[in-house]
């Protein structure tokens, strides 16, 4: 290698490896194999082992340096990252010590006399290269803060300052060398794109079948699940005759059956994989990229809370290269449909394969000073896109400029689209009437709404797929819903909106008053059921009952459009069995352990859970399989109650296909059974309330205690609400909101503890004391006692009066209390569906005085919402708008992006009184469970008042490189749309010139 280049100038590269897996130090071998073969001298920075390296490059001019400067992603298994570590790991490794990591890095930079500093994809190198005065270049197709960012909405704020220190670590870096299947990295400013980095064979198929002693005629599969050891046991029956399974990574070779071959660890790979049939293994780019050039077949099982995978995975599919399996087959030895498919599989990726060679070149280029030309990305392109709004809103199409379709297929998956949500959802091919007529709808009524109009259009179209009457090419969702229906049978349709939080937001789970509208967004789920014997399963179903050898049993089958969305399967299935010991429903934690065992499948609890809760809660015994497809345009994330729009249609649905009669109360009641028990969420109840008892243009007003539902307010007619889309995600299962929850139960408890006490030692004195100045009386003291003994047996927080609190707790109580303390003085907090950790501090003084003023507002507001019209109406509606907001900010669930819309709209109020008398816009604030999601916006109903709502819109993409979604408009909840029953119509019914279109 010495011998070539040797009349070339020798330059020096710093070359950091990230800590994260081997992917990334073999994509880096080639890259630096290509510097040194043009003569250069390259260091690496790595914690890899030596032989990753040494196997390949053989050279005096390579120097290896075991040094960690980052840690990547802490993996509780080989399938899972274990969030919150990865983020405490990072602080431990990069952030805690990082002074003196940039003083060493910068000395050891200028003694090397390094030309340039490459990096994969490590931060603190682009920080480091900077202040020694060099160049930095990132090589990579994903970086630290879009991976992060997605762990800091999950393990709470507190950490958010990672993904700003990250962020602007990479925005020294002076050039983005992105490879494909990359992500979203708005940090960097200039981009080249590069092909696959991939590294060559160096044996042939026959060779390396010979140094395995497997034949010609024997199917070889590659078990690639990296170095993590994942405690599986692998048996010999999981494999079909004729095939042979290569080992990679930690499992110990005194533990495989056989058919199984243990690969010596510093194997190479890629000779490897060219010689097999096919692979299995979790998705990284090292496998992911040497698939796709040796046109090997991988089936992959998803890998939980990384957001790199989506753009691997749809890339790989895009060039037909790859099969998803489904965490629980790949455990329990179901593989040989999926094989089967494998191979049946004709990969067709025909790109560059030479990225290493390139990206070598462009390097030498940058290390002279010449300057790269490179694809401007279009648009305002300012660090704060990278740091103030997380990475679900990045990534706009178009910015860049040459969007392939994987990318915008996989950009979809993690939330990056900025379409409208309906728009999203809406039907491709929707043919409007034909296509509904093609159903006869033997029960319930359309009620004129265009997106049912449409729901129906997607069957129709997909039913029309099955008997080969449509031309339209459909996507994978939409041919795995075909294939869910019997099509001659009945189908049973609901529908259930999302909804605005207009007043009330979390007080709800503290008994408030609260004030909800439907959305015009909701959800459509379709439910068929038929006897086992007759249902339509699916091969991998099929397979897992012929080993069971039990015969056809009940099965659930689950499609969801818009999965992509989410970054979840496409389809879920399970025996209805599952559900069952000993002929009676499991436990509520077994049925959560159930789902959450596989986190990409885990949005099935929302819909399979509805079933178990009728099971349990009912005691209804589904004798026959169930079928249900889900489609839905309320958007997650977004604080609009998607999750309560899922669960109430699924359960109208499943209700109705079953012939059961459940008001929608009572649906409501046991959809917040589902979200509390089934998925683990500790939400209260106005979601579900709002979708199964809301009326469209009306606030459903209810007290959640649990659900005393006062009626529906009418909204005057000179009154609009808005709700904007901050782009932040939102979830009430996330560590913010469930520890505000705590907090209010935890001040809950202390108040009882104060009020008990206070009555022990109460006397004429106290009793005057307590109830404010007055005369000292036994009639004084007895309602001392009276309101005592009703606080010391407080049963939600809302029913203490404001006053009260001011004059009696509101100053005792702790503003922080640890869990540890809190448990040891006080035992329990008395809330089912949250568990205090005892490691951590908890917030309490403001989350308890939030819904305690929380209802005293909303009553004003309702109260208001009657008042005579007037400018000062208004006012006052959006002065408790935006109290309620900043209530939401002291418990720490506000946002940048959700106060930086208020504040847009409090800009926009202010502009508009100075230069009229009335105003259009009056107040706001953020919605539901808080940290991210949607504004509510009150105005009054006029042209004016929609176009400032535009403009916000617009203000807010021009300050932050995001689209917000408005929802507008209302809908009825599932209640008063009831259920469609659905039978297709016999073509012979069809009008002759509908037949005839068809």
């Amino acid at each position: 290698m010495d011998a070539e280049g040797a009349d070339r100038r020798r330059l020096v590269f710093a070359y950091y490896v990230t800590g994260h897996g081997f992917g990334h130090a073999t994509r880096v071998v080639e890259v630096v194999r290509h510097l040194i073969l043009a003569g250069h001298e390259v260091h690496v920075v790595t914690g890899s082992p030596d032989f990753v390296f040494t196997s390949q490059i053989d050279s005096p001019r390579l120097f290896l340096r075991k040094v960690l400067v980052d840690c990547g992603a802490v993996q509780a298994d080989a399938l899972t990252v274990d969030r919150l570590a990865s983020l405490e790991k990072y602080s431990q490794t990069a952030v805690l010590p990082r002074a003196s990591i940039l003083a060493t890095e910068v000395d050891w930079l200028r003694s090397i006399k390094a030309n340039l500093v490459v990096s994969d994809v490590v931060p603190i190198a682009c920080k480091a290269a900077a202040d020694a005065g060099i160049r930095s270049v990132c090589v990579t197709n994903f970086s630290w803060d879009f991976i992060y960012a997605e762990y800091v909405m999950a393990a709470g704020s507190h950490h958010s300052s990672i993904v700003w220190q990250i962020a602007e670590d990479y925005s020294h870096c002076e050039l983005l060398i992105r490879l494909p299947g990359y992500c979203p990295m708005p940090a960097f400013q200039d981009v080249i794109d590069v092909p696959l980095v991939v590294r060559k064979i160096m044996k042939s198929k026959e060779e390396v079948r010979k140094d395995l002693g497997v034949g010609e005629d024997v199917k070889l599969l590659v078990f690639n699940f990296g170095g993590q050891p994942a405690g599986w046991s692998l048996k010999e029956e999981f494999l079909p005759p004729g095939w042979v399974c290569l080992v990679c990574g930690a499992t110990d070779k005194k533990d495989l059956p056989p058919r199984f071959i243990k690969l010596e660890k510093d194997v190479y790979t890629p000779d490897v994989m060219a010689a097999s049939d096919c692979m299995l293994g979790k998705i990284g780019y090292g496998t992911f990229s040497e698939a796709l050039a040796y046109k090997l077949p991988f089936i992959f099982v998803r890998r939980d809370y990384f957001n790199e995978e989506p753009f691997l995975r749809n890339m790989l599919e895009f060039y037909k290269n790859g099969v998803e399996m489904i965490r629980r087959d790949l455990l329990t030895g179901h593989w040989k449909p999926y094989l089967e498919r494998a191979l049946s599989l004709n990969p067709c990726y025909e790109g560059g394969t030479n990225g290493g060679e390139v990206a070598s070149q462009i390097l030498e280029d940058l290390a002279v000073g010449k300057a790269c030309a490179s694809d401007k990305i279009s648009g305002a392109r300012r660090l704060r896109d990278a740091i103030i709004l997380g990475y679900q809103l990045q990534g706009v199409p178009g910015r860049d400029v040459h969007i392939p379709e994987w990318y915008s297929l996989a950009e979809n998956e993690v939330g990056l689209s900025k379409a409208s949500p309906v728009e999203a959802t809406q039907p491709s091919n929707f043919l409007g009437i034909r296509q509904i007529q093609e159903f006869e709808i033997i029960h319930g009524d359309l009620q004129g709404f265009p997106d049912t109009q449409n729901f129906l259009a997607t069957l129709a179209s997909d039913m029309d797929s099955i008997f080969g009457t449509s031309a339209t090419h459909h996507t994978r969702e939409h041919m795995a819903a075909a294939a869910l229906f019997n099509w001659q049978e009945e189908i049973f349709v609901a529908r259930a909106p999302g909804r605005l939080d207009v007043m009330g937001g979390i007080a709800d789970y503290s008994g408030s008053l609260v004030l909800q509208m439907p959305t015009r967004e909701a959800c459509h789920v379709a439910v068929q059921i038929s006897h086992p014997s007759k249902h339509k399963l699916w091969k991998h179903a099929l397979a897992r009952q012929e080993t069971n050898g039990m015969g056809p049993t009940p099965v659930l089958q689950i499609v969801s459009f818009g999965s992509e969305l989410s970054n979840r399967g496409l389809t879920f299935d399970m025996d209805l069995s599952d559900f069952l010991d000993g002929g009676e429903p499991i436990s509520y934690e077994k049925a959560r352990t159930y789902f959450a065992r596989d986190p990409s499948q885990k949005w099935a609890a929302y819909v399979a859970g509805t079933i178990f809760v009728l099971m349990k809660e009912l005691g209804v015994c589904f004798e026959n399989s169930i079928s249900i497809l889900v489609h839905s345009a309320v958007p997650e994330g977004k604080g609009v109650s998607s999750s309560a729009a899922l669960e109430v249609a699924s359960m109208s649905a499943v209700a109705a296909a079953h012939g059961l009669s459940i008001t929608p109360k009572n649906v409501a009641l046991l959809c917040q059974k589902v979200e509390n028990y089934v998925v683990g969420a500790p939400c209260g109840i106005m979601d579900q309330m709002a979708s199964a008892c809301g009326e469209a243009n009306k606030l459903l007003a209810m007290i959640c205690q649990p659900a005393e539902v006062l009626g529906l307010v009418e909204i005057p007619s000179h009154i609009q609400f808005w709700g904007i889309d901050s782009g932040i995600r939102h979830s009430v299962g996330g560590t913010d909101y469930g520890s505000v929850r705590i907090g209010a139960f935890m001040g809950r408890k202390i108040i009882k503890s104060m009020a008990s006490s206070l009555l022990l030692n109460i006397s004429s004195e106290n009793g005057s004391l307590y109830l404010g100045n007055g005369p000292n009386s036994d009639e004084v003291e007895d309602s001392a006692d009276e309101i005592l003994e009703a606080e010391a047996s407080l049963d939600y927080l809302c029913n203490l009066p404001t006053h009260r609190f001011e004059a009696v707790y509101g100053t005792e109580l702790p503003e922080y209390m640890a869990g540890k303390e809190f448990l040891e003085k006080y035992l329990g907090h008395d809330d089912s569906v949250t568990v205090i950790d005892d490691r951590c501090s908890y917030a309490i003084r403001a989350p308890t005085k939030h819904p305690i003023y929380e209802n005293f507002r909303v009553k004003a507001f309702k109260s208001l919402l009657t008042a005579a019209t007037s400018d000062d109406q208004l006012t006052s509606l959006g002065e408790l708008m935006y109290q309620c907001h900043y209530s939401y900010s002291a418990c720490g669930l506000g946002t940048t992006g959700t106060d930086k819309l208020v504040e847009l709209v409090q800009g926009m109020q202010l502009r508009e009184t100075s230069l009229s008398s009335t105003g259009t816009l009056y107040g706001a604030k953020i919605t539901g469970g808080g940290s991210g999601g949607t504004v509510c916006i009150i105005g009054r109903n006029c042209m004016r008042s929609s176009q400032q709502i535009l403009q916000i819109q617009q203000k807010y993409k021009n300050a932050t490189g995001f689209l917000p979604y408005v929802f507008e408009g209302s809908s009825p909840g599932a209640g008063k749309f009831g259920y469609l029953k659905l039978r297709r119509t016999p073509p012979e019914a069809l009008r002759p010139s509908l037949r005839q279109e068809s």
